[in-house]
């Protein structure tokens, strides 16, 4: 009979030689990890500069309307782009006043990105939306469901192009790995209703 020793270490070897016990490479993600770049939202606040010009260097807020302004390159619209997407804009303009602008934009709080929890949970209330977060950890973030909660008729309220929409969860199907296409990454604004 053989022992549980040399049964683990054949097995080892078997998997060591077919490939599958690679070890992950340094840096290396996941598959499936490729994260969407973040965009910016009312209330977030950016830094912006041009290299050689001191004039052209401030913190801008994006306001209620979503845009900001900046000297020589007037108001942009900056709601729902990125921060590439704004340097470009910024570049294209900027071009006009200063020959081949460095611009560089960077995010330095994000004050418009958040998502409300309501209802029968715990905590209820807004949280900052700084990482990819899912219904269940919004549920989560407000210290979960108080014990009267219809946790089968949860609601995501979200706006977009002008309208609102009801998006339907139901707690139970998605805590049992059932169902998990509704349990939705949130987006900026949202509201999570637990009546």
């Amino acid at each position: 009979m053989i022992s549980k020793r040399v049964l683990f270490a054949l097995l080892f070897a078997v998997l060591v030689s077919s490939g599958q016990a690679e070890e992950p490479k340094v840096g290396s993600q996941p598959s499936g990890m490729n994260l969407p770049s973040y965009r910016l939202q009312p209330g977030d606040v950016i830094t912006v500069s041009v290299w050689k010009e001191t004039e052209l260097q401030s913190e801008v807020l994006v306001r209620p309307d979503g845009g900001f302004s900046f000297a020589l390159a007037g108001d942009v619209d900056a709601v729902g782009k990125t921060v590439e997407e704004i340097r470009a804009i910024l570049v294209e303009r900027l071009k006009r006043y200063i020959p081949n602008p460095v611009v560089t934009v960077a995010v330095k709080l994000i004050g418009g990105n958040r998502i409300y929890v309501v209802g029968r949970v715990n905590h209820a209330g807004d949280f900052p939306l700084s990482s990819p977060l899912d219904v269940m950890q919004a549920i989560a973030l407000a210290g979960g469901t108080t014990p009267f909660a219809a946790i089968n008729d949860i609601v995501i309220l979200r706006r977009q192009n002008g309208g609102q929409q009801a998006l339907h969860f139901h707690y139970t199907d998605v805590a049992r790995g059932r169902e998990l296409a509704q349990n939705v990454l949130l987006q900026g604004g949202d509201t999570v209703v637990v009546p």
